[in-house]
């Protein structure tokens, strides 16, 4: 199914691409959420009207996660948790958790923007975090799990 996208979308493309998705995808995830619309005639003419407001609104949001990366730099964040002699935790530590973390330092953070790429905390130690704000916005974070 050919799409054109309404929002820069990782590994897909960029604002105003016409791509080729599969329809699952594009009827389930992209054209609900507003990331994509079909790629007929009419709606490249509707999109080509509105380029320079998605344009505009696109930027906007890449700005305003930089703005939040800046306040999240070189933060560290310290979870007590109960765990075993061993170091082995009594339970996880998972994006939940440190996304209330980091929103009690005051920085809000979803659950959705905290990447852990090997799964779940189930250790002592530290780590470190990235929290991906936006598409193009990246931040790492410092996270230490130690035993009550």
């Amino acid at each position: 199914m050919n799409v054109i996208l309404l929002d820069r979308i990782g590994n897909l493309g960029d604002l105003g691409e016409e791509v080729t998705v599969r329809p699952g995808f594009a009827r389930n995830f992209l054209i609900p959420k507003g990331k994509a619309v079909r790629a007929t005639a009419e709606n490249r003419a509707l999109f080509e009207q509105r380029r320079a407001e998605l344009q505009r609104d696109a930027d906007q949001k890449l700005a305003q996660a930089q703005e939040r990366a800046a306040g999240l730099a070189d933060m560290a964040i310290t979870l007590v948790v109960k765990a075993g002699e061993e170091g082995k935790l009594y339970g996880s530590v998972g994006t939940q958790d440190i996304a209330d973390a980091v929103s009690s330092k005051g920085q809000l953070v979803e659950r959705s923007e905290v990447r852990l790429p090997e799964g779940v905390i189930r250790d002592l130690g530290e780590y470190d975090i990235d929290l991906q704000l936006h598409a193009e916005v990246t931040v790492s974070i410092r996270l230490a799990v130690v035993g009550e």
